[in-house]
C-alpha cells in the first residue's frame, strides 16, 4: 500500500515498518503541502538530493522544515535499542507543560518521520469541534422593553 493511500486514512505505523527508502520518502514529499510552489521549489529540490543521497535524517528534517514550519523538534533521545521524537508546535512553551506528538522507531530517520506524519494528520484534524450559533432572527413575539427610570 502506498503512502499516498495512508495520507488519508492516517496509518503511519504500517508504512514505517520497513527501512527508510527512496520510495518512503519521495511518497511523504509528493503528499506534502509545499505552500508557493514558486518559494518552495528550492527546497523541494534539496529533500529530492537528500533522497538521492540516502540522507534519509537530513530528508526526515528538512520535510519537517518544508511541511510543519511552526513545529520545532522537542526532543529525540535513543533508549533501549529505540529512537524517541517528541515533536511540539508550542515553542514557547516548557516541555513538561507542552502536549507534544511522541512517536519511536528503531530507525532514527523513521522516528522523525513518523512524528512529522502524525503532526501532519493532527494539523489537518479540525482542533475544536463545531458549536451551533444561537437562534438567528429574535422571535415576532418578542418585544424590547425600556426599563430606565427617567424621573
Amino acid at each position: 500500500m502506498s503512502l499516498n493511500c495512508q495520507a488519508r486514512e492516517f496509518h503511519p505505523a504500517e508504512a514505517l515498518d520497513a527501512t527508510a527508502s527512496p520510495a518512503l520518502f519521495t511518497d511523504v514529499l509528493a503528499t506534502a503541502r509545499h505552500g508557493n510552489p514558486m518559494r518552495k521549489a528550492l527546497e523541494v529540490a534539496r529533500i529530492k538530493h537528500l533522497i538521492a543521497s540516502c540522507a534519509w535524517t537530513d530528508a526526515a528534517l528538512a520535510l519537517l522544515a518544508l511541511e510543519l514550519p511552526r513545529w520545532l523538534l522537542r526532543r529525540l533521545a535513543y533508549d533501549d535499542g529505540e529512537w524517541h521524537c517528541a515533536l511540539s508546535d508550542n515553542r514557547e512553551m516548557p516541555e513538561w507543560l507542552d502536549i507534544a506528538i511522541e512517536t519511536h522507531h528503531p530507525d532514527m530517520a523513521l522516528a522523525i518521520l513518523g512524528a512529522v506524519l502524525q503532526a501532519r494528520h493532527e494539523s489537518r484534524t479540525p482542533a475544536l469541534p463545531s458549536v451551533e450559533m444561537g437562534p438567528g432572527a429574535p422571535d415576532a413575539s418578542w418585544q424590547p422593553a425600556l426599563c430606565d427610570n427617567f424621573a
